[in-house]
């Protein structure tokens, strides 16, 4: 691969989703298929490559150039993005603890345009049936004195200004992070100290000007590698880099599987009648059912405005669920009817995001040779306080501290086994979460979202929460697990093996929609302001991760034995299937092309003959669709066929985490695209 050096119009921070490149010697013919193995990329040399500009990448970045100010030597550090802008990806309630934002920044509340205005003033939980809302008690843990109200979209634009104006911080929006780029050879030891594996040495971004059937348009631009002493993986939830390294390194073996909820938001402005500034609700019950695990939320937030939400936990059983329609059936109650239909009430957004609910016995081992996961890549949400932007803020602090060490040895204390290893050794960060206050609000909390999984049913992890919460306090001999733990692989999902075929459940008779308290997903959907160029490589692929994995290591082998369109469809399959390897003979579809069309139909055949289609109605964005089949085509089954609408896509990562089969892998689309929230 030849090495080319980043031109100088690249070191200064990008506020756009505006790429440079470095032209690629090797002429290419338009609508030539890809060829991975002879692209040639642009490099970048960076001391820590953060990817995700979050909470917890925004963090470390910080931190690190707070500790070359504190010890005067030298660190370059990027943040990656792949939304447009800063925030434009970003999901939560939110009600901010601003304990790890104290000690980052202890003089923020005098820095100018923070967003954290709004002071909650009351918190309260109600339990909801159809018509009635019955206050109940909450646990101590959702108090909320103290605690701030605020946009998270938001606080994530400001504190990126602060990075970027006060520290120096290079951020990159519009860089999806698509792989990660490895060592050629075995070079680190592994972090259970079972022999030599390679070490991540940075990210490759994904490829820009890519047809559906992966063939390079005109404006074709190979993706960027950035390589890098260290490499932190800040991509939230279910990140397609974290799902990586957690296979690779295989950094769940001694934690429980993660379990995932999935998170819808509206923002409302209300009539001044109904506004009750700092006003924290949370409720149970009604609209869901005693078998489903999950809760709504009433923010009041700064300006007359209320952030409303449901939250529902990913391992729900019946798969004629729909986590849209049950948001839209909540709004019909009397308590948001009132608030939200009074006056000039108007709905300003929607976006909706999975969010990890596992706690402590599900957080992986948190370093691999050359980086860590930081934030809620590694989980760090307290499902008891519905609050985890304190801990993944604090992780990537701590993460920080140990990057700076590791970049600059000899300031530091390591061991002389960490120093012996040519990868970086971000050991020392594992035992300093472990070490930390992070450690302390999961450990006490650790029991309750699982006493919701065991045969006592709902009502059963109420009694046993309440019991904890408020009296044990997390101080007994025992850790409730999961589940088995019997994954087909590393890379599946515990949630969606809870999901019950629906032969066993009936069709949910939701409501009709109310406009404009309640709407259809499209006119929600619009409210995101989600784009996508059509003309793209679907990032939705229909392929067990595993496979997908596999594909990718083979294809950047160059031995011509992987296809990097694998699950992307039949074209794009095709395409990669035909380019020549040196010393081989081209593919010309064959096997490649066969395997891609009996996966669809697997697929279909699962999923529709089933699960009834569950897709359709657990995406919040109208993403998939199981229509007829008029032509009979080979991928279809029994008169149904699979649509993916990837343009839709708002990035929950819902479907790879619920989809029954576990054979839907989301990727990174092009950089810049999917929603731009803004309020959220």
């Amino acid at each position: 691969m030849l090495r080319c050096k980043k031109p100088p119009s690249l070191r200064a921070p990008l506020r756009t989703t505006t790429r440079s490149f470095t032209t690629s010697r090797r002429r290419r013919n338009e609508g030539e298929a890809f060829n991975p193995a002879t692209v040639e990329r642009a490099e970048d040399e960076v001391d820590v490559c953060i990817v995700g500009g979050g909470p917890a990448g925004l963090s470390a970045a910080i931190r690190l150039k707070q500790l070359e100010r504190e010890k005067g030597r030298e660190i370059r550090v990027v943040v990656l993005e792949k939304g447009s802008e800063i925030g434009s990806h970003i999901v939560s309630g939110a009600v901010i603890e601003p304990r790890a934002l104290n000690e980052l920044l202890p003089d923020w509340s005098s820095m100018p345009s923070h967003p954290l205005t709004q002071e909650a003033t009351s918190s309260r939980m109600l339990y909801l049936t159809p018509k009635l809302s019955i206050p109940i008690p909450h646990p101590p843990q959702m108090n909320n004195t103290g605690n701030y109200i605020v946009s998270l979209s938001q606080f994530t634009r400001w504190l990126a200004g602060v990075a970027e104006e006060e520290y120096g911080v290079e951020i990159y929006p519009g860089f999806a992070g698509a792989q990660l780029l490895l060592s050629p050879e075995k070079d680190a030891d592994s972090v259970w100290g079972s022999g030599k594996v390679p070490s991540v040495q940075g990210v490759i971004t994904n490829e820009v000007g890519l047809t559906r059937n992966y063939r390079m348009k005109s404006s074709f631009e190979p993706g960027m590698a950035f390589r890098a002493k260290v490499t932190l993986l800040a991509e939230g939830a279910h990140g397609s880099l974290s799902k990586q390294a957690l296979s690779l390194y295989n950094l769940r073996k001694e934690a429980q599987p993660q379990t995932y909820g999935i998170g819808l938001k509206e923002v409302w402005r209300v009539d001044p009648a109904q506004y009750r500034p700092g006003e924290v609700v949370h409720t149970m019950g009604w609209p869901l059912d005693r078998n489903t695990y999950g809760g709504g939320w009433v923010y009041h937030m700064d300006g007359g405005l209320v952030s409303l939400g449901l939250v529902i936990g990913l391992d729900y059983k019946n798969p004629f669920l729909s986590p849209y329609r049950e948001l839209q059936r909540m709004k019909h109650h009397p308590y948001f009817r009132t608030l939200l239909s009074t006056g000039n009430s108007e709905r300003l957004s929607y976006a909706a995001r999975t969010l990890t609910e596992g706690g402590l016995q599900s957080v992986p081992k948190l370093n691999f040779p050359g980086g860590a996961l930081i934030g809620c890549s590694a989980g760090f949400v307290n499902v008891a306080k519905i609050k985890g932007t304190h801990n993944a803020m604090k992780s990537g602090m701590l993460a920080a501290e140990a990057a700076y060490d590791a970049v600059h040895p000899a300031d530091s204390k390591s061991t002389s086994e960490e120093k012996s290893s040519s990868a970086v050794n971000m050991a020392p960060y594992d035992r300093a979460v472990h070490e930390s206050w992070i450690h302390q609000d999961l450990h006490e909390v650790r029991n309750l979202r699982p006493s919701f999984g065991t045969s006592l049913g709902i009502w059963g992890g109420i009694a046993y929460s309440g019991v904890d919460s408020m009296f044990l306090k997390g101080r007994v001999p025992w850790t409730f697990k999961h589940g088995t733990g019997k994954e087909e692989d590393t890379t599946s999902s515990l949630d969606s093996s809870h999901t019950e075929p629906a032969s066993q459940h009936q069709p949910i008779n939701y409501p009709p929609f109310e406009a404009p308290l309640s709407t259809d997903l499209l006119t929600s959907l619009a409210l995101t302001g989600t784009n996508h160029a059509e003309d793209q490589p679907v990032h939705l692929r229909v392929v067990k991760t595993a496979k997908f994995l596999d594909e990718l290591k083979n294809s950047a082998s160059g031995t011509g034995t992987g296809n990097v369109a694998v699950g992307a469809g039949v074209g794009a399959v095709r395409s990669e299937a035909e380019i020549e390897v040196e010393g081989q003979e081209a593919k010309a579809g064959g096997e490649d092309v066969k395997d891609e069309i009996e996966r669809r139909r697997k697929h279909v055949q699962a999923n529709v003959g089933e699960y009834a289609g569950l897709l359709g109605r657990a995406c919040p964005a109208g993403v998939y669709e199981y229509v007829q089949d008029e032509e009979k085509s080979e991928e279809g089954w029994n008169g149904h066929k699979l649509v993916i609408n990837s343009q839709n896509c708002i990035h929950c990562k819902l479907c790879d985490i619920k989809v029954p089969t576990q054979d839907i892998t989301w990727t990174v689309p092009e950089g810049g695209g999917g929603p731009k929230y803004t309020i959220t």
